[in-house]
């Protein structure tokens, strides 16, 4: 067993660079080389985790299996590697204080000052180690949020530059910078890196590699400029130009040697470059897929990182179905009984987007009647699921106040009702049902012969369920209850039989949909839309 190796990547210049994307790629670069790898993500925000925050600050919050609300990119950590992460791969600013301040109220620092350095940065460093020592994982990949200069960051800054003077040979530094091309000047400009750069060395870390990011292609002359200004070596330059898509991005970074490049510098054997072959026939398929098939997402955010993993897995689905999936967003807030028709006539199939809350809601349950009465391709998502739920309640079952708990209190039809266990909670953060729940699928249902099993996992991240009370209604009238909790008779799946394709689940199976691994409920869906096209 050799000793794990550390790679934290960190970014400069400007944030959004696709520090996750190229984390992930570097991940799977590795993995093809038989290397067994993880990759954690530190937040510099006070937030314990981004479960409170809106969309619009943070993008979608995403689950691990064991139940954590983490940042987005965990999504793109999984999705390009198939790993499964847990909340040792998230950690925010508000987790490390939090820990080190527990551990003061208790007494173990009795007699000592608590301080930033060693306190906190030694609670950054023990847990970038845990995760290689408790897994023996070959490479911990790290990726630290925000960009170089921000105050918040400094502490994890300080723990990487200990780390790399610890570690030795054993860790490498990785550089995200952004290269601008200024138009009128007619000119790609190196000095913003040359800067960012210097921020870095002032914090004490030399990085090791530079990953450029650039919306023009870069000459030898520019990689060699940078190179000489930065203290790298030329064949530790690397640009990573804007691409048709994400996933070509680790094909892009192997064509230019980055996982060489680290490998080297860990004085590690390079051996011959991996052939990335599914990974190839996976982007050649996405490639040739000319024909579209518009699927309509209707939800509250019109933001894309908003629903990320959602878009990620109809995009997959439709690659895999040999399609081109065109996602147009619908805003639930503006839809009335007026113009739904108008909003969901050039759609092939919708998606009713999860979400908290009472706005955009009615919007969703006017999308969900249309597509109910002309039999559109539907498949409702978490709080999409309950409002399929409730639609059906006012429209078929004749209840005209059904509503969610979480919405009406008051409502004498709480079709949607709060959980048992929920019903004492004060706290918002990180008291939902989350994560992985066993569920058992219906013999003769559609979704068992989606799945081909009856029994799955899937995760959640919600509060409200249905009401069992009105199960026997509910089938009487044809919406049919075909997936259950097994130990808390809890319903996860709702389907009408009648129609082409109306599926409603109360968990995300988006969490849990990866480039090699395309979940079998969007593949399914999406096939149907593109059916119903024609």
């Amino acid at each position: 067993m050799t000793d794990t190796k550390y790679i934290f990547v960190t970014g400069g210049v400007v944030s959004s660079l696709g520090k996750g994307i190229i984390s992930s790629s570097i991940g799977k670069l590795l993995q093809a080389r038989g290397y067994n790898i993880t990759i954690q993500k530190f937040d510099p925000y006070i937030n314990i985790d981004p479960g409170t925050l809106n969309p619009y600050e943070h993008g979608e919050c995403y689950v691990t299996v064991d139940g954590m609300e983490t940042d987005l990119d965990l999504g793109h950590y999984e999705r390009f590697t198939g790993i499964q992460t847990t909340r040792a791969n998230s950690l925010t600013t508000g987790r490390i204080y939090k820990a080190v301040i527990d551990k003061e109220r208790r007494g173990d620092y009795l007699g000592k000052t608590i301080q930033v350095v060693p306190h906190i940065t030694n609670e950054i460093k023990r847990n970038v180690k845990l995760l290689g020592e408790k897994n023996h994982y070959d490479f911990v990949i790290t990726e630290i949020g925000g960009t170089i200069g921000d105050i918040e960051s400094a502490p994890f800054l300080e723990a990487i530059r200990q780390m790399k003077w610890e570690l030795g040979k054993n860790a490498v530094s990785i550089h995200l910078t952004y290269i601008p091309y200024l138009k009128a000047a007619g000119e790609l400009k190196t000095k913003p890196t040359q800067h960012s750069v210097k921020e870095l060395q002032s914090q004490g870390i030399q990085p090791d590699i530079l990953v450029l990011r650039t919306e023009k292609h870069l000459d030898e002359s520019i990689l060699k400029k940078v190179a000489s200004f930065c203290n790298v070596d030329i064949d530790c330059v690397v640009q990573s130009e804007d691409l048709p898509s994400i996933y070509e991005v680790p094909v892009n970074m192997q064509n230019q040697g980055l996982d060489t490049a680290i490998l080297k510098k860990l004085n590690m054997p390079v051996g011959e470059t991996p052939s990335l072959g599914p990974w190839k026939s996976f982007l050649e398929r996405r490639n040739n897929a000319k024909e579209e098939v518009v699927i309509g997402l209707v939800g509250k955010y019109d933001l894309q990182d908003a629903y990320k993993s959602i878009r990620e897995s109809l995009s997959q689905a439709g690659t895999y179905n040999d399609h081109k999936a065109v996602l147009k967003f619908i805003n639930s807030e503006t839809l009335t009984d007026d113009n739904v028709a108008e909003s969901l006539n050039a759609v092939d199939g919708v998606v009713i987007c999860p979400g908290f809350g009472q706005r955009g809601i009615e919007g969703k349950i006017t999308a969900i009647k249309y597509t109910r009465t002309h039999d559109i391709p539907t498949f409702g998502i978490c709080l999409g699921m309950q409002m399929m739920v409730i639609e059906f309640a006012r429209n078929v079952l004749g209840y005209a106040d059904a509503n969610s708990r979480e919405m009406d209190e008051k409502t004498p039809h709480n079709v949607i009702d709060i959980m048992e266990e929920q019903k004492d909670i004060t706290m918002m953060g990180g008291t939902m049902r989350l994560g992985a729940f066993d569920c058992k699928l219906r013999q003769g249902s559609r979704v068992i012969d989606i799945y081909k099993q009856d029994h799955i996992q899937e995760r959640h991240r919600h509060r409200y369920e249905f009401n069992n009370r009105y199960i026997t209604e509910y089938e009487r009238h044809g919406m049919q209850c075909v997936g259950r909790n097994p130990e808390s008779d809890l319903v996860e799946i709702v389907e009408i039989p009648g129609l082409k394709w109306f599926i409603g689940t109360q968990f995300h199976p988006e969490y849990q949909s990866t480039v090699l691994k395309p979940h079998p409920l969007f593949l399914d869906f999406v096939k149907t839309a593109i059916a119903n096209k024609q």
